[in-house]
């Protein structure tokens, strides 16, 4: 029977497999369905279902957290219950047993409403399908695993097959899911130089926006940037160099309503398929290197504050 210290120390263990179970089962699922989501394009998809490469990335982090805390405080229960130190009918294991089953039941509940309701508003029914087999999948696991543990006869001094099934098939399937997020991930290189570039063409906008609002203060085109930054409060020198290297922006005059503005890119955002990036991906298309991205002075009625995307 177990004392009322290590009572306390196994509802520890107990509670906080629970917090790393909750967090490894949504990073899991969050990596599937974000592999599907880059896999499968709905052209009608805008915001909800879209792949995010933010949340692939948080998924990993999750994942690379409480995995090892997860495995690791289900070996020290398992070892205790097979030494005799945490009893088969202790308290503490059968409440937070139920407690696990029951916290985990409600979040895959609520994951499976989600992916019914995308599914009824419209998302592709392939996508609705794997989506649902992922968090069935997930939720099944879980609820059987701990069922059959909390109603095993003997655990002290047995070595129970299944658990080790369990055990090492989850372990299995997560390094899978971790090992197959790293061919879908950019790396923390490439994610820097593509914020560089989304830096850059933030400027670009700014320095679009002054273009078009000078010429229709003057009614022609400005001779440099720097008039603009001359002209204009809300546009600074800051904004007419890359902001790493400190290199002036090119910019050339084509005729009289038509300019380019040049720039190194480190990436090209032509194959970004995330929703936030279509907007500059549309307005200012550029492949890795230095490009010249030509553009036209916006009528007066369509001028707006720029777009700023993280």
């Amino acid at each position: 029977m177990d004392t009322n210290n290590n009572s306390a120390k196994f509802a520890f263990f107990y509670m906080l497999s629970l917090v790393a179970l909750i967090f490894m089962a949504l990073s899991a699922g969050m990596i599937i369905f974000q592999i599907i989501n880059k896999n499968i394009i709905d052209v009608l998809e805008q915001y909800r279902g879209h792949y995010s490469a933010d949340q692939l990335k948080f998924a990993i982090s999750a994942l690379i957290i409480s995995a090892p805390i997860f495995y690791f405080t289900a070996r020290q229960i398992y070892k205790n219950l097979f030494s005799g130190a945490l009893g088969k009918d202790s308290s503490v294991r059968r409440w937070l047993t139920y407690l696990v089953l029951f916290v985990s039941s409600v979040v895959m509940i609520g994951w499976l409403i989600a992916t019914v309701n995308s599914f009824l508003d419209g998302e592709l029914t392939i996508k609705f399908i794997l989506k649902a087999v992922t968090a069935i999948s997930i939720a099944a696991s879980i609820f059987t695993f701990y069922l059959y543990d909390i109603k095993r006869e003997q655990v002290a001094g047995k070595k129970d097959k299944v658990i080790q099934m369990y055990f090492y098939g989850s372990l299995a399937v997560v390094i899978a899911v971790f090992i197959a997020s790293l061919f879908f991930v950019e790396s923390p290189a490439k994610t820097r130089n593509r914020k560089l570039d989304n830096a850059i063409l933030e400027n670009f906008n700014d320095i679009d926006r002054a273009v078009s609002d000078y010429y229709y203060d003057e009614k022609k085109m400005p001779e440099n940037l720097d008039k603009l930054v001359s002209e204009f409060n809300y546009l600074t020198n800051k904004d007419i160099e890359d902001p790493l290297s400190k290199t002036k922006y090119e910019y050339n005059i084509i005729d009289n309503k038509k300019y380019e503005l040049c720039a190194s890119f480190r990436t090209s955002n032509k194959d970004q398929n995330e929703v936030k990036y279509n907007y500059y991906k549309d307005l200012w298309p550029h492949d890795a290197g230095y490009q010249c991205i030509s553009q036209k002075v916006k009528e007066k009625d369509k001028l707006m504050e720029p777009v700023y995307i993280d």
